[in-house]
């Protein structure tokens, strides 16, 4: 019988010393990552595909030592695991390494991963951001313009909004220090498959470094459905960052093309102390005026919002309410 081997996948965690979050993977091979490019769109598809061909294992130990406390827990159904905890030492902002293990019998592990969690400065901004159709184009809307995207193009020729980068990076050394930029969470209802694809693209475009937020891992059969999932799953993931840090203000940006301006409407009504602007890109025209009724509701509970279509726009607004200086 043939021996199984086990990959432990581990994402950035995020938290402070009372609330820490590390989350990752369990899998029964390590995933085959292409590290060549392509102009050819079905070199593309084939190199796309493979991150949905996932065997995870469910039900499997996971361990963590944090400074000599140890944290066990075990893989959900999908492999998924969390461990979240309270840190018994004070711990610097910044990027700490974690290491996740699949301790087995002989007190040997069968498996390592290796990961960070960032700790951001409290009188730090935050930054939640979507991606598709906020940062860079998707067409969400339409299930095989949006296919066509995320298979026949590679991490390297995905088209990101004009400018978005250079924003971005002003928001991440916005009113700190260039050695503690300000943290960045990237949520989105894309799949968890396609953490190294989107990681890729990031740092391809010099986006800020941040943690992700994805949505369940799919199978290869599923990805027509790729990028689709009930709004519920998103606004808990938003929520789960919002409570991580209550002394925290945050800036959120989103898109019109579904769901992100009721989303974050919703959210105002309990966190309006917390979220001090939104920014709402305008993608898609038809949706246009009920994005700016809800903008209203929000500017009604004393929150900064932006609806805009060009990421030059939103700088000028970031810089008239001092969001940038």
């Amino acid at each position: 019988m043939k021996k199984q081997e086990v990959f432990i996948k581990v994402y950035h965690g995020f938290g402070h010393a009372h609330n820490m979050i590390v989350f990752g993977h369990v899998f029964e091979q390590k995933e085959r990552k292409s590290t060549t490019y392509s102009n050819n769109p079905l070199i593309n598809a084939f190199h796309l595909l493979r991150f949905f061909f996932v065997r995870p294992i469910s039900g499997i130990a996971v361990q963590m030592n944090w400074y000599g406390t140890k944290l066990d827990t075990q893989t959900e159904y999908d492999g998924f695991f969390k461990f979240q905890w309270t840190s018994h030492i004070a711990t610097n902002a910044g990027w700490h390494p974690v290491t996740v293990i699949c301790p087995g019998s002989q007190g040997n592990p069968i498996a390592k991963g290796s990961g960070e969690i960032f700790i951001p400065h409290i009188t730090q901004f935050g930054f939640i951001s979507d991606i598709d159709d906020t940062i860079m184009v998707s067409h969400s809307l339409t299930v095989w313009r949006r296919l066509k995207e995320i298979l026949f193009r590679n991490p390297h020729s995905r088209t990101l909004f004009k400018e978005v980068s250079d924003y971005y990076r002003l928001l991440a050394h916005a009113h700190t220090s260039p050695e503690a930029p300000n943290p960045f969470f990237y949520i989105s209802s894309s799949e968890w498959n396609l953490y190294d694809y989107l990681r890729d693209i990031f740092l391809h475009n010099k986006l800020p470094d941040g943690a992700f937020l994805l949505n369940q891992v799919k199978k290869w059969y599923q990805v027509v459905q790729t990028g689709k999932t009930k709004h519920e799953g998103k606004v808990l993931r938003i929520v789960r960052v919002l409570d991580a840090f209550p002394n925290q203000r945050f800036v959120l940006f989103g898109d019109n093309s579904q769901k992100d301006p009721a989303i974050y409407e919703l959210l105002s009504q309990k966190y309006s102390t917390q979220i001090f602007a939104v920014y709402i890109r305008n993608v898609h025209t038809a949706n246009t005026n009920e994005a700016t009724n809800l903008l209203k509701l929000m500017e009604s509970r004393g929150l900064h919002t932006c609806l805009f279509k060009e990421s030059e726009e939103a700088m000028k607004h970031s810089r008239s309410i001092g969001l940038l200086t």
